[in-house]
């Protein structure tokens, strides 16, 4: 559990090291007893899995299809590879389209410094400046968190709408069977109608919204006035019409004047009519000859009889909901033509509040733009937002937003903004980025760019999308812009963009000048490296990774030349290499492309299938072969499991940490069963391990498509809603599920959602009473185990260490080997230092992904072991930022500051955590470089604005540097 300590303290935040969606996989279908673990499961789990365990590795051993004869195999091999085998000369590494910064730690701390001073209505503008900063990040989160922070200081109605649907949209609620665009989650920050509420108020940003609700969701009045519900004036009846219950006299005693309109007469109060507007004013009260007449002809003014009743109406009533539609769009037109204020607003007002439906919003954000009508305009506009990405395609919207005379016309009614087309773009690049859409979005997306990392975003995305279009020369002058505005990142798609062109020196010449003028990084050795040939090559590749060891391509570009060399074990191996890490569907589908020409077609599926998991769409072989065509044509030749088979060998690749085998173990079992929500949520909690937060969430929205029942779709809606940030609503759906029917998964999603705070005593054994509730109900054994091992948690936690091990022992008999690591902290807590070390090495011995077992077993052993340990982790996983703190921990307590400071600083290039920004903001502060600190702890800041300590150390730090600068 994230929240229960399982981690010291003194290694801070470890992203998703334990986590709900650690926590899992199922196994088989014969669940739990009531009564938690018994000897007869238990014996039950064993015999099976010992038997699965020989039939597996039988199974492993004969993978691969075997042909009698030499041209058999050829002929598998046409099949499965048509296109042949991989080339360098194809590989490109990818140019990130976002904001990339050649000191991101003085980046990060420049918009803290500029947030926190800024006057309060521009903040909205800040953080959206933050927010474009963080997407080109790895963890989603801080982009949210700055889009809900853009969202709560938001001041006018265009830069709440557009924000609150993004904020929708990165939930993908549209992917939830049974969601309307329209629907309200319960927060003002996302709710449509304080959307079109026009004000600032951050502190009620994320507060509960007046949206009445039912306890099912489903809303109490509808917001949209259907026609027939309106009160109408009788045909024959002209002397009054129906305000509510009250009746509004239009009898000729009342009026003194009237309106003529052809031959029908509309009577009027004279100074009512006057007090709409100055031109009526100085009409009937000024020097004109109207203001004599009691008759005035407006025949020729464009209004029909029925529509200047309504203005007479109005004048009194200053009220509209009682007219159809199309008399209040006259009334709007009306108003706008007389500067009628107050009534363009009740009528614009009115209108946006009809508009619920993508086909309203289609039928009247013409009347909108043409009258200026700013409410209607963002409501019509929201629900085009909020439908998004299907309404994408919808020609109307694009002929809405994509041309500049549309951006005018928007402009005009005060809905064209850089923040819109940022929205827009961004998601026109996902769906495609090559399109004409994409273009003109980007290109109005210019347009409104008014600030320097405006500019430098639009005309860089506009280079990225060229080069994927192939227009090389508009590549390189976009391209060339970015970087005059100030976006130094750019001269890498310049120099690309110079090579395409056929200048290939003249590229290399852009990135030596590069890496010359600015302290080098790992992507400026990595582009550098493809206009270069042999050891220069190489050696660039090799600098590339040990500055910034996350980078990609260096690891594919150097397996493809062992291919090119027929060393093919030793190109998997380079590949394992940055899949034990980080995990993408271009690495693991370069793995299967090796391992079919090694006839391993076992461990191709394999790879096939996870990559489909990560990516459902993806084309192999540079786009020319559907992924699951190439699933059809493994399939025969390896041994075909039945889904009893496919439970045991999931069960067997979890204990033996295997999360990729288990992806693609799910990803066979739902081909032959889509609709189990049960493979669904396994699949999400995999994924969530492998830090690929995108599809796991978009597995956990399929896994609430499919449930069977009400009390299982509250528990997955519960766990969309933690997983996004939302943990009391999360607590609710436990609640509201468990009042339906008790079953494991809920009171574990409540027992995790508590337990992620802060536990004292009293909260601490409502946890345990939640894991034992859970532990009692029906499930099978990986989540047995995973309860389990949580509740050993809690009781190291409360001083338990007995029943803890009791936890970790009855977790570790039925398979679950991460308990080896709970086991071993209790070991540790009762000073049996040894027998901790060596239940690390168990779990080392078992685990195929044992980066952080190894990170963890140096706590147990001396500091030369320690290190050994350490530096294995780093090696197989370089994104664990304790082995580098630790090993600066131990450089400064030998009095080796300047070299301690290296250490941070060489995974704070490629990794900005906070951890590792406050520790370093520390070592500054130790050696009096207060300068140094405040940079490191505004930086620091920036990735979370709450942490005390390094608000602490910041105060402290600032006091220095005032005391010198006297």
């Amino acid at each position: 559990m994230r929240s229960l300590k399982i981690m010291d303290g003194c290694k801070g935040t470890q992203v998703f090291a334990i986590n709900p969606s650690g926590t899992t996989t199922t196994t088989t279908n014969n669940g739990g007893s009531g009564g938690g673990v018994g000897d007869k499961l238990l014996h039950h789990l064993q015999d099976h899995l010992r038997v699965n365990s020989t039939r597996s590795r039988s199974s492993r051993s004969s993978l691969s299809f075997q042909s009698p004869n030499p041209i058999g195999n050829n002929l598998v091999l046409d099949t499965l590879l048509p296109y042949g085998l991989p080339s360098s000369d194809l590989l490109e590494p990818q140019i990130e389209p976002s904001l990339k910064s050649v000191d991101f730690v003085e980046t990060l701390a420049d918009v803290y410094r500029r947030i926190d001073h800024c006057p309060q209505f521009e903040k909205s503008k800040m953080y959206m400046e933050q927010c474009a900063i963080f997407r080109g990040l790895s963890d989603p989160k801080l982009f949210r968190r700055s889009l809900r922070s853009a969202r709560q200081h938001a001041v006018d109605v265009h830069t709440k709408v557009v924000l609150a649907a993004w904020l929708r949209y990165e939930r993908r609620e549209d992917e939830l069977i049974g969601s309307s665009a329209m629907d309200c989650c319960g927060r003002n920050a996302e709710c449509p109608k304080a959307s079109l509420v026009s004000g600032y108020d951050p502190e009620s940003a994320f507060e509960s919204c007046m949206c009445s609700r039912t306890p099912g969701g489903e809303e109490d009045d509808t917001p949209c006035r259907e026609e027939d519900d309106i009160p109408r004036r009788e045909e024959d009846d002209d002397d009054f019409v129906m305000v509510g219950d009250e009746e509004c006299s239009t009898s000729e005693e009342d009026g003194n004047m009237s309106f003529c309109i052809g031959d029908a007469e509309v009577r009027c109060v004279r100074y009512k009519i006057a007090s709409l507007s100055t031109p009526f004013n100085a009409m009937l009260y000024g020097n004109f000859k109207e203001r004599r007449r009691e008759k005035i002809n407006f025949t020729q003014n464009g209004i029909s009889v029925e529509a200047m009743r309504a203005v007479e109406i109005f004048s009194r009533t200053k009220r509209v909901d009682y007219f159809d539609v199309r008399i209040v769009l006259d009334l709007l037109s009306f108003a706008n033509r007389f500067c009628c204020d107050d009534m363009k607003s009740a009528c614009d007002s009115h209108l946006a509040s009809l508009v619920c439906e993508l086909e309203d919003a289609m039928l009247l954000i013409d009347y909108g733009l043409e009258e200026t009508a700013h409410l209607l305009v963002g409501a019509c506009l929201q629900v085009f937002l909020r439908e998004l990405p299907s309404s994408l395609h919808n020609p109307h919207m694009m002929r809405l937003f994509c041309n500049s005379e549309a951006r005018q016309r928007l402009t005009m009614a005060g809905h064209a903004s850089f923040i819109l087309y940022y929205f827009l773009s961004q998601i026109a690049m996902e769906e495609d980025m090559r399109s004409n859409t994409t273009v003109m979005l980007l290109e109005r997306l210019g347009e409104c760019a008014t600030e320097s990392w405006q500019k430098q975003l639009a005309f860089h995305q506009l280079g990225v999308v060229m080069l994927e279009r192939k227009e090389y020369k508009d590549a390189q002058w976009w391209f060339e812009a970015a970087v005059e505005v100030g976006h130094i990142y750019s001269l890498v798609g310049v120099a690309r963009a110079k090579f395409k062109r056929g200048h290939k020196y003249a590229a290399y010449k852009q990135m030596n000048s590069l890496i010359s003028d600015y302290t080098p990084v790992g992507w400026m050795y990595q582009d550098r490296s493809l206009y270069c040939i042999g050891k220069e090559k190489m050696m660039d590749l090799m600098t590339a990774t040990q500055l910034d060891p996350t980078l990609s391509y260096p690891y594919k570009l150097r397996a493809v030349c062992l291919l090119e060399e027929n060393q093919i074990e030793a190109g998997i191996t380079e590949i394992n290499k940055i899949i034990s890490f980080k995990v993408s569907p271009d690495c693991l589908e370069l793995r299967a492309w090796f391992s079919i020409a090694l006839e391993d077609f076992g461990g191709a599926l394999r790879d096939v299938r996870a990559l489909l998991t990560l990516d459902p769409n993806y084309k192999m072989f540079h786009g020319k072969m559907h992924g699951d065509h190439l699933v059809e044509l493994l399939r025969p030749l390896v041994q075909q499991w039945s889904q009893a088979d496919c439970w045991m060998q999931l069960y067997d690749r979890w204990s033996s940490v295997d999360d990729i085998g288990s992806l693609a173990v799910v990803h066979h079992m739902l081909a032959n069963d889509p609709g189990k929500s049960l493979l669904r949520f396994r699949q999400s909690l995999l994924l969530l391990r492998l830090n690929c937060q995108k599809a796991a969430m978009h597995s956990l929205r399929l896994a609430r498509n499919h449930s069977s029942s009400e009390h299982e779709r509250l528990v997955y809606e519960g766990w969309i809603l933690y997983d996004t940030g939302h943990r009391e609503e999360a607590l609710a759906k436990a609640e509201e599920s468990i009042s339906i029917q008790r079953s494991f998964e809920a009171f574990f999603l409540k027992a995790y959602a508590l337990a992620d705070s802060s536990l004292d005593s009293e909260s601490s054994t409502y946890v345990i009473q939640l894991l034992e509730e859970a532990l009692r109900c029906p499930s099978d054994g990986l989540r047995k185990g995973q309860a389990l091992n949580n509740l050993g948690s809690v009781y190291v936690d409360s001083d338990k260490l007995d029943l803890a091990a009791d936890c970790y022992t009855n977790a570790l008999n039925i398979k679950h080997t991460r308990a080896h690591q709970g086991l071993a902290r209790v070991y540790h807590l009762k000073n049996h230092r040894k027998a901790a070390y060596d239940e690390m090495t168990k779990l080392i011995e078992k685990a195929r992904n044992n980066a952080s077992a190894y990170e963890k077993r140096s706590e147990y052993c001396d500091r030369d072991m320690a290190k050994n340990d350490l530096s294995m982790a780093t090696q197989l996983d370089p994104l664990r930022t304790y082995p580098y703190r630790y090993r600066a921990a131990v450089l400064m307590d030998d009095h080796k500051e300047a070299e301690a400071i290296e250490e941070l600083s060489k995974a704070i290039s490629f990794k900005p955590d906070l951890q590792l920004l406050h520790l370093r903001a520390a070592f500054h502060e130790s050696m009096g470089d207060f300068v140094s600190t405040v940079r490191d702890c505004e930086a620091a800041l920036c990735l979370d604005p709450n942490h005390a300590d390094t608000h602490d150390l910041y105060a402290k730090a600032r006091e220095r540097v005032n005391e010198q600068l006297k």
